[in-house]
């Protein structure tokens, strides 16, 4: 446990921190299989820059590598262009 003040509110600010991170790349998450399920590729389309913009958040944000957000982002954009 935390000796001092600040240590115990740098936990306190950590946990939220780290729940709202988890928060916003669960919901990417769910874009991204929501995308990758989609049959119609105007609703692809329609989809692929909002999951893009989060993508971009979330590598910002160091949630997850930029380098993986640009994996992630090559391989929607070639799964739509193939549709």
């Amino acid at each position: 446990m935390a000796n001092h003040k600040s240590a115990i509110k740098r936990i306190r600010s950590n946990d939220t921190k780290r729940v709202l991170n988890k928060y916003q790349h669960k919901t990417t998450r769910n874009a991204l299989r929501k995308l990758r399920e989609s049959k119609d590729r105007n609703e692809a389309l329609i989809m692929l820059p909002t999951v893009v913009t989060m993508l971009d958040k979330l590598a910002k944000r160091n949630i997850i590598h930029k380098n993986k957000a640009a994996n992630l982002k090559s391989g929607l954009q070639v799964l739509v262009n193939a549709m």
